[in-house]
């Protein structure tokens, strides 16, 4: 091999590790940095995780009313746990947990499975007085209280339940407080009718006194 044949092997063969040494220090030592970040609430404390989390309210501003926590709750443990509470942190107010299939209580989330709180079907977080308690557009924080794993916190974000939250939106929407009927029946009144008949006063036929001038 001739000397300058040998130099361009050489020189590729350098170009070849230092990018590869600068890949490798661009992901890093754990794969994980690799790995695409959701953008949305979440957290995990324990076997617990939680994702996804939203507080969804009325769609009208002005409207008052019921909002819902919305979440995906994951469990790797090897036991089942209970949701038991789900609390607005600094108002006070927790949500009403009712399990899908009827009633209320607790919300029990599967050994090495997930549960999705809110939406059809699924099991629902009520908070009773939403619009006071929560700000759309605000990152709100709540706690989520297990039956093994104690306190998980997080930031939700508060959405109207428009476009893509519709369908995980309150189910009791306020209707307008006024009817949109008329007051009156519609119908014409009394008044509207003519006082006398349609035929005229006299019979038609000639009086006596037409004769007589006869």
């Amino acid at each position: 091999m001739s000397r300058s044949l040998r130099r361009g092997v050489l020189a590729a063969t350098v170009l070849s590790l230092s990018i590869a040494t600068l890949s490798a220090c661009g992901a890093g030592n754990d794969a994980q940095t690799l790995e695409v970040k959701p953008d949305n609430a979440a957290t995990s404390v324990g076997d617990i995780k939680i994702q996804n989390a939203n507080v969804i309210t009325q769609p009208e501003v002005d409207a008052k009313g019921p909002a819902v926590v919305s979440a995906t709750v994951f469990n790797s443990g090897a036991k089942d746990q209970k949701l038991t509470a789900i609390s607005v942190d600094g108002t006070g107010q927790t949500a009403k947990l009712a399990p899908a299939d009827h009633g209320s209580g607790p919300v029990t989330v599967p050994a090495g499975g997930s549960v999705v709180i809110g939406g059809e079907g699924h099991p629902s977080a009520v908070l009773a007085s939403g619009r006071e308690a929560v700000q759309d557009g605000n990152a709100q924080p709540l706690t989520f209280k297990f039956s093994s794993t104690g306190q998980v916190r997080i930031n939700a974000y508060v959405v109207p339940a428009k476009n893509y939250f519709e369908g995980y939106g309150p189910s009791q929407v306020p209707s307008p407080s006024g009817s949109p009927s008329p007051s009156g029946s519609g119908k014409p009144s009394q008044a509207g009718k003519p006082s006398g008949s349609a035929s005229p006063s006299g019979s038609g036929k000639p009086s006596a006194a037409d004769h007589a001038e006869d």
